[in-house]
């Protein structure tokens, strides 16, 4: 492992030397994971992509894309689309990426099921800002929101995730 990987931990994510308090889904860890599941799946993961919010937040690094009013996350296993970024309007079952709460002002985007997704495998799993400290996701990884744009500015696509089955 090398200091620039996110390594989730029982008690966090290390990455550069640091340790960062997280949540992880309500279901736990999963090898299995399924869609509407809860959990965060286990195994080595890639950065794929950064979006923000730009009526929210300023740019965190070059290569991040802005969220606009119609982005949405294809989370319909039957879609051809899931589990991708789409549009409005949208006839299939969907995630808001420009959400009212801040939870996704800034998301780091995992390539768990992507690009070539499997139908139910799950989707959107996601990094972004936690709703408060201990309090679960649907499978995402999440952080206070000072970590998160601390973690955005440090790293890159392809940076890996590392999320071992822990005991």
């Amino acid at each position: 492992m090398s200091p620039d990987d996110l390594v989730l931990t029982p008690n966090g994510v290390r990455f550069q030397g640091r340790l960062l308090p997280c949540s992880i889904g309500k279901g736990g860890l999963t090898t299995t994971k399924r869609e509407g599941d809860g959990a965060t799946p286990v195994g080595i993961h890639q950065i794929a992509g950064l979006l923000y919010r730009p009526d929210r937040i300023r740019r965190p690094v070059p290569w991040a894309e802005p969220i606009g009013p119609a982005d949405l996350w294809s989370d319909d296993s039957r879609d051809i689309a899931y589990n991708h970024h789409v549009r409005a309007p949208y006839g299939h079952s969907h995630e808001l990426l420009r959400r009212g709460d801040p939870l996704y002002d800034l998301v780091l985007v995992m390539d768990w099921n992507w690009p070539h997704a499997q139908p139910g495998k799950g989707s959107a799993i996601f990094i972004h800002q936690w709703r408060r400290p201990g309090y679960p996701t649907e499978g995402c990884i999440a952080f206070c929101r000072s970590d998160l744009h601390w973690l955005a500015r440090r790293i890159r696509p392809g940076t890996r995730v590392i999320v071992p089955a822990l005991a």
